[in-house]
């Protein structure tokens, strides 16, 4: 068929096109901003993209219309398809009728790391030649693309919350019926669609409900959410990690190693390039996952040795005049705290220098403000871009005194950095988009 996505520049949208091509449907699609690196991996997937929302795209005459959950009420090619009648579809349910239907899908869910555990997951299975397909909210390095069809019965997914489109607020994992669940942490966010945590905790409920009895949970056994959410009903059996009477991976940020127990004791070591207790819990999970397809233990500790990580995840952009310049996803205040722990491990004493865009939805409401100057406590200095923000980024970062920078204009923010950093700093940039570019322009300026 001939699909017509809307919003085909985000990741998930950009990867279901990618499928699709890969299937051999015939795609195309159009964004607001079109822009790499998703432009570039769909033009090389020989995807014609259109800037913009335009009626007139109606012309194209799709079999169906695929619609991003980032189009609203309101965008001009939206309304001419409800005004004309013509056909559309969610993105998440053009997935699951199309490239999900008939597979044994290994889902990832939860607050934080389902990318990072999903890649670990996808290249356990990898290592195991069982050539999985996958979908990542990220660009997993050992593959160097964020979706790939696959040729087996097995397919990972990143199982997201947010809603699903206009036309169906469900979360999206809804559309999955995930075999295998991995159930990795729960706490509020996406304040812009859910009211409160139990709403969250509502959705995650029906997730379980979907599962067979002859599927697997793997959860977080320090999950009060997760323990809530599964005792309103749960069909499916659950194994619990990341406590002391279960599976747990414990090891070393300084050495890299990496040491599986369960109920029984120790179970394997192995050695790997990723730092901090969240990536550790990632792996167990990833690991038990794998199990569940048939990876034994051995072989996942042995494929984790191999894990390149994720793009945006703690990736070295750079580095100028003895700074080194760092990139991550993070957003939330749980996931900055544990992204600047991870590093403070990671670089000891030297100075860190956390540079944050309060940019998702939740963070631009202020909903979680309150939780920035804890969660940026790991800094030496912290610097914050308030362009665009409605509420006061100053006075929330207050409390951190001297410590805090706060600019509404990207260049005064780049020439603040570069003014503080000096050799042997660490600048850690916490962004969920592409943040102005400001990593290279903060190379520029370090190395001017």
């Amino acid at each position: 068929m001939h699909i017509h996505i809307l919003g085909i520049c985000g990741t998930f949208m950009g990867g279901l096109a990618q499928l699709a091509v890969a299937a051999g449907h015939r795609v195309s699609g159009c964004d607001a901003n079109v822009y790499p690196p998703m432009s570039e991996q769909l033009q090389q997937a020989g995807i014609a993209l259109t800037q913009g929302y335009d009626a007139g795209q109606t012309a194209v005459q799709p079999d169906v219309f695929v619609i991003g959950n980032a189009i609203s009420r309101g965008n001009p090619l939206l309304e001419a398809i409800l005004d004309q009648g013509l056909p559309y579809v969610s993105g998440p349910q053009w997935l699951a009728e199309n490239v999900l239907r008939g597979r044994w899908v290994l889902g990832v869910a939860g607050t934080h790391g389902k990318t990072t555990t999903s890649a670990m997951l996808a290249w356990i299975l990898e290592e195991a030649g069982m050539a999985p397909g996958f979908l990542i909210g990220g660009v997993p390095k050992n593959f160097g693309v964020s979706a790939r069809l696959g040729d087996t019965p097995f397919f990972v997914i990143e199982a997201d919350e947010y809603d699903t489109a206009f036309c169906d607020k469900r979360s999206k994992f809804i559309h999955y019926h995930p075999r295998t669940l991995v159930l990795n942490n729960l706490e509020f966010d996406h304040a812009d669609i859910f009211a409160d945590l139990a709403a969250i905790e509502t959705q995650f409920h029906h997730l379980v409900r979907t599962l067979p009895a002859s599927g697997l949970i793997v959860s977080n056994g320090n999950e009060a959410a997760l323990e809530r959410v599964l005792a309103r009903a749960c069909w499916t059996p659950v194994e619990r990690f990341n406590h002391a009477g279960g599976y747990r991976v414990s090891g070393d940020d300084a050495s890299g190693e990496l040491i599986l127990h369960g109920p029984e004791g120790e179970i394997g070591r192995s050695q790997w390039a990723l730092t901090g207790e969240h990536n550790r819990a990632n792996a167990c999970a990833a690991l038990l996952a794998a199990r569940h397809v048939g990876v034994g233990f051995t072989h996942g500790l042995a494929a984790l040795s191999r894990f390149a990580n994720v793009k945006r995840r703690l990736e070295t952009r750079g580095e100028a005049a003895g700074v080194t310049v760092y990139d991550d996803f993070a957003h939330h205040p749980t996931a900055l705290a544990t992204t600047l722990a991870g590093l403070r491990r990671k670089v000891g004493s030297a100075r860190i220098l956390a540079v944050f865009e309060p940019r998702s939805n939740t963070m631009k409401l202020g909903t979680m403000k309150a939780q920035l100057p804890a969660s940026l406590a790991d800094a030496d200095l912290a610097f914050c871009y308030s362009g665009g923000l409605d509420w006061d980024a100053a006075a929330t970062l207050a409390p951190l005194g001297a410590k805090a920078q706060v600019h509404a204009d990207l260049d005064a923010l780049v020439a603040a950095i570069a003014a503080q950093a000096r050799p042997g700093d660490h600048v850690l940039v916490m962004s969920n988009g592409g943040f102005g570019g400001v990593h290279e322009k903060l190379l520029a300026a370090l190395s001017a």
